[in-house]
């Protein structure tokens, strides 16, 4: 008879689980409605085994902040800009934006909590700041190659075109209830949702565009 299988101590995968299950908690109840004790009932952990990892709850929720822009800097980092033209570079990491914010809501509830405190935690956290001037990095490199294709007017900077994306793409996604409530427009619907994503692109590069 085999003898009895033991459980692996995989510290790294129990730090994702904790992290996965907290970005939920810290998305749904936020920062001062999430309870570590409820994180470590779901990942059929301890609360004390979360400090041993994390320090504590405001560590987590920043450790939580870390993974959730990580995936949308990695997202952006995969995509195949150099071998394009700068229009199409942009197109392609505009429509990635707009993808990953309709596919993590929960992305779009943690930066509407953060703002709701201010940016507190993200000020006092220079990795998260340098994490994402990756972002602003890929976006001023188009830039730069798009005024020497002549195909991108030359008083718009990277930060500008960062927050002109995001906004779109975080607004329909953070408001799409209340937007749908006033307006009787379902944003997540297919064919709007399709139209939605061509219409950024179109916008941004229409903005773009050289003025003649």
């Amino acid at each position: 008879m085999p003898p009895p299988s033991k459980r692996i101590n995989d510290p790294e995968r129990t730090k994702r689980d904790i992290l996965e299950v907290a970005m939920a908690e810290f998305a749904s109840e936020g920062y001062s409605g999430a309870r570590v004790d409820a994180i470590a009932a779901r990942t059929r952990t301890s609360k004390r085994m979360i400090y041993y990892y994390f320090g504590g709850k405001e560590q987590l929720y920043l450790a939580v902040l870390e993974e959730a822009y990580r995936s949308i800097r990695a997202l952006e980092d995969q995509l195949d800009i150099a071998s394009c033209d700068a229009r199409e570079g942009l197109r392609r990491l505009i429509e990635a934006t707009f993808d990953h914010d309709e596919r993590n809501p929960n992305f779009i509830r943690l930066v509407s909590i953060e703002n709701i405190h201010h940016g507190k935690h993200l000020k006092q956290n220079l990795l998260l700041r340098q994490l994402n001037a990756s972002v602003i990095a890929t976006l001023d490199a188009i830039l730069r190659r798009g005024r020497e294709e002549g195909v991108f007017r030359d008083d718009v900077d990277a930060i500008d075109l960062h927050l002109a994306i995001s906004s779109y793409c975080f607004f329909r996604v953070a408001n799409r209830h209340t937007f749908g409530a006033l307006f009787d427009r379902d944003l997540s619907e297919p064919r709007m949702l399709a139209k939605s994503r061509t219409q950024i692109v179109e916008m941004i590069l229409a903005w773009l565009a050289p003025k003649v």
